[in-house]
This record gives structure tokens, C-alpha cells and sequence, in this order.
């Protein structure tokens, strides 16, 4: 009898049903951005839709969306004292939500952190990255092929802002473009203007890059809000020279352009927001003991690299949402 009920209690645990904590549920908070650009405005969209779909029984969830890092701050306060087991954040910015985690982790709360990382890795926590570097070479391997197959020789490049993935990801594209000798960026070298991920600072830019240089033939916006500026720039200014925007990241507005065979926009490269689903989906697979919580007493954190990949008329259905914001 004793060892029936071992059995029948091992079998509990596995299944995710015998829980640590208190009432028996599990409670999953989730704190991200408010919208500051299309790609966090996914972010909290896909977080909210991750809630109603992973309904199961035994969890709990709750989303909080902060406008600026002090606000996260006290919105994962709060989510402690409602009850939170696990973490699931993208922190506004790194610096300032770094103590707070840790301190949430030294009591017990097991954290996943999405894209972007702390600035202590003292501690073990889930940080569930995109693959920035694989955005950039993704898309250099495509724009290089196809500039090369059409006969096409002058382009220009626009980063995100002076930060590190944004670093990671032109120096990926420089590398697979300045395989092609042919290829001849019209700024010199391996530079490239800050768009901020904007769609309004695209358009600008590319404004500017139009006064310029009196032949485009392609631009690398790394960015898919970026593209859709730079898409209006180039529309309202009758050019008929440039052949080619390559964007970044996945917004449905440009896999719509790829879907209806714009000559402009035919591919982009995935960083996309629904990574906080996946996020949230780790902290459900640990609480109900399919994936290990052992991250949560290593010394360091563990990375889990999302990989990127080409969109492009081959696959872009699977991936196009209409419903998304972005």
C-alpha cells in the first residue's frame, strides 16, 4: 500500500499537479513594456494572447504592462505580493529591474527573462534570447544573393540605436555582404545611421539618404517599422531606382507587402515578439514538470537562443497573423 501511494505521488509531481506553493495553484506573472515602438506594442499583445491560450488547470496568470522601468519596478512588486511562483519579464530596461529580480529569486521565484538580459549573472535564472546575430546574417545572406542575381551594386544600411544586440546585428549583415565584392555600401565602409526602430525616423532618414545619393539600389532597415517609413519616403519621392527594402524582426504590415508580391518587400528576417509566448510557455512546462527548474539554483543564468529565420513568399503565411498588432 505505502509503495502505491509513492507511485501515485511520484506521478502527481510529474504531471504538474502537486505543487509547492500556496493553495495548491501556481501563479505565473508577466511584466512587460507598454508600446513604445510596434514591436513592444507585440510584445504585450502576444503576452495577453498567451494568457487566454494557455489556459491549464492549476496555473494561474497575470500580465502587468509598465510604461517606463520604474513603473515595471513597482508593477513586479505588486505581482509578488499577489502571490507569483514564477517570473516571466522583459525588463524595460536592464540596469534598473536587475536588483529586483535577484531579490524576487533569493525568495524563491523562479525567472524567465526575455530578450533582453540583467546586468548581474551571478544568479540562475531562464534568459530566453532572439538571435540578433542570426537577424543579421539571415538578411545579409538574402539582400548579398539577391543584389548579386539582379545585377544590382549600391546599397545603404540603418541600425536600431547604439546598443548591443544592435551592434550584433550589423555586424552579421557587414559579414555576409562583404562577402560579395561587388556590393558597395554608399556610406563607406561598414557604416550605417541610426533609425531608432522608428517609423517616423525611417522615413527621415531616408529623406535624407534620397537628397544624397543620386542611386539607390537597395537598403537594409534592419527593421520592419524602420522599412515602413522608409517605404513611405521612397513612395511620396516618384524614385523608381531602388529594387530592394530588407526589414527585420516581422511585422504583419510587411509580410502583407510580401504576401501581395511587392517588388519592393519581399523578405524580412524574424526576431518577432511572440517570443514572450514562449516565455511564458517555459514557465508553464517547469511548473508543471516538463522542463527542469534547476536553472533556478545554477550560479549563472542559462540562455536559450530563439533562433532567427528568412520570411519570405515561400513561408510568409504560416507566420502572418491580420489579428496581431504587429
Amino acid at each position: 500500500m505505502k509503495k502505491l501511494v509513492l507511485v501515485l505521488l511520484i506521478a502527481l509531481v510529474a504531471c504538474g499537479f502537486v505543487f509547492a506553493q500556496r493553495g495548491g495553484t501556481v501563479k505565473i506573472g508577466i511584466a512587460v513594456p507598454t508600446a513604445d515602438h510596434g514591436w513592444t506594442g507585440g510584445i504585450g499583445w502576444f503576452a495577453d494572447q498567451a494568457v487566454k491560450e494557455l489556459k491549464t488547470k492549476g496555473v494561474q496568470f497575470r500580465v502587468v504592462h509598465s510604461a517606463n522601468a520604474t513603473q515595471q519596478v513597482s508593477d513586479v512588486e505588486n505581482l509578488e505580493r499577489w502571490g507569483m511562483n514564477f517570473l516571466v519579464i522583459l525588463p524595460h530596461e536592464s540596469a534598473p529591474l536587475t536588483a529586483p529580480v535577484k531579490q524576487l529569486h533569493a525568495k524563491g521565484i523562479k525567472c524567465i527573462v526575455v530578450d533582453r538580459g540583467l546586468t548581474d549573472t551571478s544568479f540562475g535564472y531562464v534568459n530566453l534570447a532572439g538571435d540578433n546575430a542570426g537577424l543579421g546574417r539571415e538578411s545579409g545572406k538574402w539582400m548579398a544573393a539577391t543584389m548579386k542575381a539582379e545585377g544590382l551594386t549600391n546599397y545603404v544600411a540603418m541600425g536600431g540605436m547604439p546598443v548591443v544586440i544592435d551592434t550584433e546585428r550589423m555586424n552579421a549583415f557587414f559579414a555576409e555582404m562583404n562577402k560579395e565584392r561587388s556590393l558597395v555600401n554608399l556610406l563607406g565602409g561598414n557604416r550605417y545611421e541610426f533609425a531608432n526602430w522608428s517609423v517616423q525616423d525611417g522615413l527621415k532618414l531616408m529623406e535624407t539618404f534620397l537628397q544624397r545619393y543620386p542611386k539607390i539600389d537597395a537598403v537594409f532597415c534592419q527593421d520592419d517599422d524602420v522599412l515602413t517609413g522608409v517605404y513611405q519616403a521612397i513612395r511620396e519621392s516618384g524614385r523608381k531606382d531602388i529594387k530592394i527594402l530588407m526589414g527585420g524582426a516581422g511585422s504583419k504590415v510587411v509580410y502583407k507587402y510580401i504576401i501581395d508580391g511587392d517588388p519592393l518587400v519581399r523578405a524580412t528576417s524574424l526576431y518577432h515578439p511572440s517570443m514572450i509566448k514562449d516565455g511564458i510557455q517555459y514557465a508553464v512546462d517547469v511548473a508543471l514538470g516538463k522542463k527542469s527548474d534547476s536553472f533556478h539554483n545554477a550560479s549563472s543564468p542559462i540562455t536559450v537562443v530563439i533562433p532567427s529565420g528568412l520570411v519570405d513568399k515561400s513561408n510568409v503565411k504560416q507566420y502572418y497573423n491580420a489579428k496581431s498588432v504587429f
